[in-house]
């Protein structure tokens, strides 16, 4: 593997600034992974209503879109590690601020925004932009893959944690003992300082002027549209699944499990999604994870719902979950280059959580309007079925307009 390409040489090997990236990657996400455990206890405690809690949610998942591509473009223009460290404070902060916030209109602003903007510059975007540049293209979807596996894992750990320190501590301590472990990010980013310089062959132009080229590219369009879809599972799931569960007779604690499942098994389903995305055509198997995710959330509908069976879903989503991810994030890196892959992916990336922000928030609505959660299952079934057609169509390489011109002898 080459070293990272940057315009000042990075005296730091490349294992440990993938092993330091990973490390963020997993706190940063299992973090904010555990937010749906604190539904049914914020809810309960402070009277607020599911809408009212999912709205926060939803509004920290956009601002986390909104804050993605400019923190990308900032990483890739001013150094990796500085949109990291910051990032880390901001994120801390949200969690402090959200265990004393005594309104569902603060809260909007503590777990919300202030959240949103902290996870959207410490998050594992960045990271893998940092990862983009530090490897040759024909690993990339690979190396991506287990910055993907790095989350799923911080998923894993941080779900039951989360919830035994809400158990031990209450939910307000919970929050507090989050924000101080996002701390350790700070620390941790000096390892992925730098920017990125053009390769050769790549065209180099100014940022607004990539952006507007990438968005006139058909495939990019396409990837951006089917990434909507994949952003309202996740964070439909991520927030509202404990509590449907609970609904359906589980305990807490076997819910937490179950989310904490999904992370696991999406250990696996990163990394070889990230394996075969540098051996198969990326888009395919792209249209095959959202079909896959239609079909088995239908048959766990369908079916008794019980702790068991709670358990096989989760696991079976969990190799679908993040999977997503190293493959959208190698067709970016494949049509663009590393150069301006922060910020393209950052745009990819805010497709995903507007759809996020529906899915968190169309989850309180439908369960504050009809008592359950079911028209937005069903509602993620569609959309995943069209989904996976939308990528069929997607085609592999280089956009034209970032191809360098050759010069004229």
């Amino acid at each position: 593997m080459s070293a990272q390409t940057s315009r000042h040489a990075l005296p730091v090997p490349l294992p440990v600034i993938i092993v330091a990236g990973c490390f963020i990657a997993m706190v940063t996400f299992g973090a904010r992974s555990t937010s749906g455990i604190f539904l049914l206890p914020m809810t309960e405690d402070l009277g607020w209503s599911r809408e009212g809690f999912a709205m926060a949610l939803a509004i920290q998942n956009l601002v986390w879109g909104i804050t993605q591509p400019f923190a990308g473009g900032f990483a890739d223009k001013f150094g990796t590690g500085r949109v990291l460290a910051g990032g880390a404070l901001v994120y801390a902060l949200g969690l402090i601020l959200w265990s004393i916030t005594p309104t569902e209109g603060m809260f909007m602003l503590t777990g919300g925004v202030l959240m949103g903007v902290g996870i959207g510059t410490a998050s594992f975007g960045v990271v893998m932009a940092a990862f983009g540049r530090a490897v040759p293209p024909e690993k990339r979807s690979f190396i991506f893959g287990i910055a993907t596996a790095a989350s799923s894992m911080g998923q894993f750990v941080f779900a039951p944690l989360g919830q035994a320190f809400i158990s031990n501590f209450g939910w307000q301590t919970a929050l507090v003992y989050l924000g101080l472990i996002i701390l350790m990010v700070v620390p941790l980013s000096t390892m992925l300082r730098g920017q990125t310089n053009s390769t050769p062959g790549d065209a180099d132009m100014p940022f607004m002027q990539a952006l507007s080229k990438a968005l006139g590219h058909g495939s990019y369009r396409l990837l951006v549209i089917g990434f909507f879809v994949c952003g309202f599972h996740l964070a439909f799931i991520t927030v509202h699944f404990p509590a449907f569960l609970v609904q359906c007779g589980l305990t807490p604690e076997a819910s937490s499990w179950a989310l904490g499942l999904i992370g696991l098994f999406n250990v696996a389903g990163s990394l070889l999604a990230g394996w075969l995305g540098d051996r198969l055509p990326k888009q395919i198997m792209l249209s095959v994870i959202y079909l896959l995710r239609a079909v088995g959330t239908a048959a766990f509908l369908l079916l008794p719902i019980t702790e068991i069976s709670a358990y096989i879903y989760a696991a079976t989503l969990g190799m679908l979950w993040l999977a997503t991810v190293p493959l959208t994030a190698g067709l970016v890196s494949l049509f663009f280059g590393p150069r301006y892959m922060g910020m393209l992916y950052g745009v990819a990336f805010l497709s995903h959580q507007i759809g996020s922000f529906f899915g968190v928030w169309l989850g309180g609505l439908s369960y504050d309007m009809t008592g359950d959660y079911y028209a937005v299952w069903y509602l993620g079934i569609i959309i995943g079925l069209l989904s996976a057609a939308i990528h069929i169509p997607i085609k592999e390489g280089k956009a034209p307009a970032f191809v360098a011109p050759q010069p004229v002898i």
